[in-house]
């Protein structure tokens, strides 16, 4: 189902002050560290600005990492409002089969609203615990860790409790979290193609691994700006969407620092409250910032460990322009130009070899000083000399990944895993590309020596997920 396009007005037109866009635009684009690949601004129901990061586009799914857990807590919502889930149901209440093996009673006090809190009464992750108890069935793994404190008192950002009420929602309904949302979520607010990532028990995560576009987070957002109504239908009650959002535990530590944090100001059901509103939140810069009292989201996505300071920009900039009239719009032909041409600098280097050409066709690479945790599974690269250009090849061990480099610029192959290469030869001796791995917020920096046959790899934000370079692109699960 193709999504139907979002009501489009001018920023003036909403009253928002198109220099601050501007001034938000030139302070991402002059950090360092950081690496903005989409931006979307609704104001009043309506899109006031929207622009990509060339070679990302508006129809490219991305990794939404945690952001993920926002679009897992709406499908609880949907669930509680059919009547399939009671918040106060025991979480070992939904796995009978492990009834006999949970013995820990605080384990057995924990509730669905607890997990949905983020408030297990542990005080720590627990996921790779959870793994380590029970590599075949996660929920057990959880449950057999008993909690440090008695369940809803005490705040821990924990990935097995959204696995946890994930695997509930999914029992109950019986059907993975994309299938239940669809006709519910996806399809009532036009949001297209998604796919989550599954894990060995065949369920969506639900904590992490949803692909979607930036589109798709822009219209989450905007569900719950309106309390649940789309076009004036009630997808959601009200209710939910004020208890979802809303803080249940403190995570504050009580110092000046803190407040200053958007990560000290209270969690909801698998949602932040933030210094300004409430967000959905995804590692490296994926957010959908919801801000009641402007009347307006914000949609992002991005490459960036300083998400913080990715925040901070926002609150610095944009937050100001949210103005209470309709403003002239003196700027906002320079934006949409501007917006229109937004792309990632591509790598300088020459498309051919300066020199010795054909002692680049052919030549293999090996691992510089060893493997590396930071090349993840490298083995090998080899350069070739292929038609019109070059090919490097991504070893693996036997699994190979072919990389093209073309012209200047961005050189895009649109799958089966989605990637833009740019770089060449910084000198005779030496090869470097950046390979963006476009379903995701990854891109890798590979710089090949021909002096001694070695080579070295660098994450500038490293994957959260397991798996082979081939698994770095959305799911493509069979019907």
């Amino acid at each position: 189902m193709s999504a139907r396009p979002l009501p489009v007005s001018t920023p003036g037109e909403q009253g928002v002050d198109a220099s601050g866009i501007h001034a938000f635009l030139d302070a991402v684009e002059a950090e360092a560290g950081m690496e903005p690949h989409s931006l979307m601004i609704l104001r009043h129901g309506h899109v006031v600005a929207s622009g990509w990061w060339a070679p990302y586009t508006p129809e490219r799914l991305q990794l939404l990492y945690s952001v993920s857990k926002s679009f897992t807590s709406t499908a609880a919502g949907f669930a509680v409002a059919e009547g399939l889930l009671d918040l106060d149901d025991p979480v070992i209440s939904h796995f009978a089969e492990f009834e006999a093996d949970i013995t820990d009673p605080r384990s057995r006090a924990m509730l669905v609203r607890h997990i949905a809190a983020m408030a297990s009464g542990h005080v720590a992750e627990t996921y790779a615990a959870a793994a380590r108890l029970d590599r075949k069935e996660g929920v057990r793994g959880f449950l057999l860790i008993p909690p440090d404190r008695d369940p809803g008192t005490v705040f821990a950002y924990n990935q097995s409790a959204t696995y946890a009420l994930a695997a509930i929602v999914q029992r109950v309904t019986g059907q993975s979290l994309t299938a239940y949302l669809r006709p519910r979520l996806l399809d009532p607010l036009g949001i297209g193609e998604a796919a989550w990532t599954r894990d060995r028990a065949g369920r969506d995560l639900g904590f992490s691994g949803l692909h979607a576009a930036t589109d798709a987070i822009a219209r989450l957002g905007q569900l719950y700006l309106r309390g649940g109504v789309w076009e004036g239908r009630r997808l959601l009650p009200a209710t939910w969407i004020a208890e979802a959002t809303r803080a249940h535990v403190s995570n504050a530590d009580g110092t000046a620092e803190g407040a200053l944090s958007d990560w000290q100001q209270g969690y909801g059901f698998q949602f932040w409250r933030s210094r300004h509103g409430y967000r959905g939140d995804g590692a490296y810069g994926q957010f959908c910032l919801v801000l009641p009292e402007h009347d307006a989201v914000i949609a992002t996505t991005a490459a960036t460990e300083r998400m913080q300071d990715l925040l901070n920009l926002v609150w610095q900039h944009l937050l100001p322009a949210f103005g209470t009239a309709p403003l002239p719009g003196r700027q906002e032909d320079g934006l949409r130009r501007r917006l229109d041409r937004l792309a990632l600098p591509p790598v300088e280097a020459r498309s051919e070899p300066p020199e010795r050409g054909d002692a680049w066709a052919g030549a293999e690479f090996v691992p510089a000083g060893g493997a590396c945790a930071d090349q993840r599974s490298l083995t090998g690269v080899e350069v070739a000399a292929d038609a019109g250009g070059w090919r490097v090849s991504l070893a693996e061990g036997e699994r190979r990944l072919d990389l093209r480099l073309g012209a200047p610029g961005w050189t895009v192959d649109p799958g089966p895993v989605p990637t833009a290469v740019s770089g060449g030869w910084t000198d005779p001796q030496t090869l470097g590309i950046d390979v963006l791995f476009l379903e995701t917020p990854h891109r890798m920096t590979v710089t090949c020596s021909l002096l001694d046959r070695t080579f070295t790899a660098r994450w500038h934000t490293t994957p959260l997920h397991g798996g082979p370079l081939r698994s770095l692109h959305a799911p493509r699960h069979a019907p």
